[in-house]
Formats: structure tokens, C-alpha cells, sequence
């Protein structure tokens, strides 16, 4: 008996049309169809008269769900995974469920379409060349501001998810560390009746954001303009940073050995800072 395979089917970020006819005919024929929440999914099968069988498949019960996956694979039913919006795995669940068809032996297969970070991108203005997708940040805590502090430094276009109780902390931690004059996109309903893009530096953005309440309402995908720094900026501040956070409790001799270590960087060359920063303290 042959094994079944494991489709990874991507669905319409808002607009129902945007269903490719594969994803419908794929949905039509598996088995099963694993979703992140049937409830929300349900309406767009029957919308394009999917009757397949539906499980549940999300972030609290994917382990669970994986062993299911797989001995339907083992039986030789198809399985299709989607989302509730977009492609799946991309800031959504079924990563461990992928790895474990993988490790298994089976054959997992990506029926591709909408996926909310690519489409903004793409309508964005900014440089697509090379592009970092960070998805969603922490809520809230110093890990939040690092992770937002490290990424500024991309010399690549920034791709991030925010949520509407989030946006507007996200923009007034940008109006403290962008530079001036580095351009903001923020794509918000993408396909939906009121999608809407701002652009423009952070402070353009925010006074768009003050002048229309209704800008927060909806789902985002910020889009940030790659630094003006380059590589070797980049380094000689990312080396800096490690060695303030050393020097708070090493030695400068000790805290350039290790910052040295840790990102590359020279420890003569590091030395010597150390020396001047631990200088200017005194």
C-alpha cells in the first residue's frame, strides 16, 4: 500500500477569490484536511464546496495532531494543512508536524499561494532584493526592545507581523531608534475592502495613525527600509554592544577576551575601547 502525502495548502489572506483552482482541487480530493481552526476555516471550504473531513490542528494540541497525521499517512490518506489565512507554517503552526512527515520517510507537497508578508512587499516601494522576515515580536519586555534593536541594523528590507493591540507600541518604539528620514510601510487588510498602505518616515506614519483612528483597526504587516549602515557598521556596533554588556561585570581585560570571542571582532582592537570606556566612567 502506498503511503498518503501531506499537502501544505496556502488560502486566501482576505479576499475568498484568491484561491488558486489546485489548493480547491487538492482540498476536494485528500482525506483530511488539518486546519488551525475549523471554526474559521469552514465558511471558505463551503464557500468553494469542500466537503472533506476537518480536524484541528494548532500551537496547543500539534503534537498531539502529528501522530494522527502521520498514521493516516502510514494508511495511505492524504492530509492537506492549511491556516487560517495565507501559507501555512509562516507564523503559524505545522513546522513540527512538517518535520516529523519529513523524518518519517513521507512525502510532504506545498501547494503554493497568498502569504501576507510577500504581498506587502511587493506593493511596499521598498527594496525587494534582499529582504529579513522577523514575523511576530514579543509582546512585551527588554526581549522585545533587543530583538527590535538588533534587527534596525538590517542591511536588508525588515518584514514583520504586528497586531492591532500592539501597532501602537511598535511605532513609538520605531520613533525612538529609527534614524531620521528611514522610510516606514505599513500594509494593513491586505485584499480586504479596506486595505490601505502609509508610507513615509515613522513620524509621516504616526500622524497618519493620529489623524485617523480608523488606521488601527485591522491586521499588519510592517515593512521597514533596509539601515544605511553597512556590513562593517554593523559589526563595529554589534561588538560595541557586547562589550558594554561585559564591561558591567567583567574586567576590560576579561570583557574584550570574551567580546572578542563572541562576535568576531579584535580583542586588541576591542582592548582598547574597553580601556576608553571604562576611562570615561571614572
Amino acid at each position: 500500500m502506498n503511503s498518503g502525502k501531506l499537502y501544505i495548502v496556502a488560502t486566501p489572506i482576505g479576499h475568498r477569490q484568491d484561491m488558486t483552482f489546485r489548493a480547491v482541487e487538492v482540498l476536494k480530493s485528500v482525506d483530511w484536511i488539518a486546519c488551525e481552526d475549523t471554526r474559521h476555516s469552514r465558511p471558505l471550504l463551503q464557500f468553494y464546496e469542500v466537503t472533506t473531513n476537518l480536524m484541528a490542528l494548532h500551537q496547543h494540541n500539534e503534537s498531539q495532531r502529528s501522530s494522527t497525521v502521520l498514521q493516516y499517512l502510514r494508511e495511505g490518506k492524504d492530509v492537506a494543512l492549511i491556516s487560517d489565512a495565507g501559507t501555512p507554517l509562516v507564523s503559524d503552526p505545522g513546522a513540527r508536524l512538517v518535520a516529523h512527515v519529513i523524518d518519517a520517510g513521507l512525502e510532504v507537497v506545498p501547494i503554493p499561494g497568498a502569504c501576507a508578508a510577500i504581498t506587502a512587499l511587493s506593493a511596499s516601494g521598498l527594496w525587494s532584493d534582499e529582504f529579513v522576515f522577523v514575523g511576530f515580536l514579543p509582546s512585551k519586555g527588554a526581549r522585545r526592545e533587543e530583538i527590535l534593536g538588533k534587527i534596525l541594523n538590517e542591511p536588508r528590507t525588515i518584514v514583520l507581523y504586528e497586531s492591532v493591540h500592539r501597532i501602537s507600541l511598535l511605532l513609538s518604539q520605531l520613533k525612538l531608534m529609527l534614524n531620521e528620514g528611514r522610510q516606514l510601510v505599513i500594509a494593513r487588510e491586505l485584499t480586504k475592502r479596506f486595505e490601505a498602505f502609509l508610507r513615509g518616515t515613522v513620524d509621516d506614519v504616526v500622524k497618519a495613525f493620529e489623524s485617523d483612528p480608523s488606521t488601527l483597526k485591522g491586521e499588519f504587516v510592517v515593512l521597514i527600509e533596509k539601515s544605511p549602515l553597512n556590513r562593517d557598521d554593523i559589526d563595529q556596533c554589534e561588538q560595541e554592544r557586547v562589550l558594554a554588556l561585559l564591561l558591567e561585570e567583567c574586567t576590560p581585560r576579561t570583557a574584550s577576551r570574551l567580546a572578542a570571542k563572541i562576535t568576531g571582532g579584535s580583542k586588541n582592537t576591542l582592548y582598547r575601547l574597553a580601556i576608553e570606556q571604562s576611562a570615561k566612567e571614572k
